[in-house]
């Protein structure tokens, strides 16, 4: 019996997580839920977004099946307050769910799938993004009333974490090559120390190869000639466009799958957002979740039952006939999602 954290989320969410939960259910892995709430829905029970009290519990059960939330565009900050009297600040609920959690880095597996119409379709790559720096670490402030500084930082020790998380990542999933994303042609002391200390480690894993690219040339080479790539490495923010650019290479963001891991913790979410127009209209493709509920399935040790819903979304759309409107079908979000619990 597994112990699993599910946050059902805003919009889309709910429809989402419910089926990822009924696929999972009818692979006969046992799993004990855990429904818990952040964002809105626990602002509006607990008088905070990410309460102490959910951090705890999350963290206790360390595997967490999430539906997007909403987040709000130049929002208010996400203060937490810990219990030695010291408060942390975040610019919204995702990174401070994911920091206070030590969740570090980011994966998503993005591959083309037959049938769906796309731009790449026979593209297979695994983007790993260093979650808790660059310019993402949320250290910006005004100067003056008409200018503002962001802070870019980079550390050896993050570095050395995340480029050793990717290429065991790479080991253990049969893959030869890292590249390491970057514009350290600019950026000379930030990306270069995160180039110089990826390359270091690289060092270890000689059956692996390791190379660079810039990161405008990256996104031109993934547009122009995206067959080829493998792992791509990269910095928080490069990682976080690359990643939604690969989702819409091979058609959807609905079939981008992704999870976020630290020391004792896995967050398993899908890469797109909570969709508020498509919230309860029973339309939006639950694949990307059910994805990384097969992640999840992965990374408890249910491998064959990971498996067994990879080859039955992959089998749905290939087949085309109940699939969602971003795929280019008409079958509802239940439809689809019953289609697959057939195919298991």
């Amino acid at each position: 019996m597994h112990k699993i954290t599910v946050i059902r989320g805003d919009g889309v969410g709910p429809e989402i997580s419910d089926a990822t939960i009924r696929v999972i259910e009818a692979t006969g892995v046992k799993c004990q839920w855990e429904f818990t709430l952040i964002g809105r829905a626990a602002e509006a029970d607990y008088g905070a977004p990410l309460p102490a009290e959910i951090i705890a519990k999350i963290r206790e059960n360390g595997v967490v099946l999430k539906s997007p939330i909403f987040i709000e565009k130049m929002g208010s900050k996400v203060v937490i307050a810990h219990n030695d009297q010291t408060q942390r600040v975040y610019s919204n609920v995702n990174s401070a769910l994911r920091l206070e959690l030590g969740a570090y880095v980011n994966v998503r597996p993005v591959q083309g799938f037959e049938g769906v119409r796309a731009h790449a379709p026979q593209l297979d790559v695994a983007v790993i993004r260093e979650l808790t720096e660059d310019i993402y670490s949320g250290y910006e402030h005004c100067v003056g009333e008409d200018a503002a500084e962001a802070i870019k930082i980079t550390t050896r020790k993050a570095s050395e974490r995340v480029a050793r998380f990717a290429f065991e990542y790479a080991r253990r999933h049969g893959r030869k090559r890292v590249s390491v994303i970057h514009k350290a042609n600019v950026l000379q002391l930030t990306d270069g120390l995160f180039l110089r200390t990826v390359q270091g480690i690289a060092q270890d894993y000689p059956g692996i190869k390791c190379d660079d690219a810039m990161i405008d040339s990256c996104v031109y080479q993934l547009a122009c000639q995206p067959k080829g790539w493998d792992v791509l490495l990269l910095p928080n923010q490069y990682g976080d466009i690359v990643s939604d650019l690969c989702a819409g290479l091979v058609g959807s963001f609905g079939l981008a799958p992704g999870a976020n891991f630290g020391e004792g913790i896995a967050i398993f979410e899908a890469a797109h957002g909570a969709a508020p127009d498509l919230a309860g209209r029973n339309k939006v493709n639950p694949a990307a979740l059910i994805l990384s509920g097969a992640m999840m399935l992965d990374h408890l040790g249910e491998n064959g039952a990971a498996q067994q819903i990879r080859n039955a979304v992959r089998t749905v759309i290939k087949e085309g006939r109940t699939v969602t409107p971003d795929l280019g079908g008409t079958a509802k979000t239940t439809a689809m999602t019953n289609v697959i619990i057939d195919h298991l």
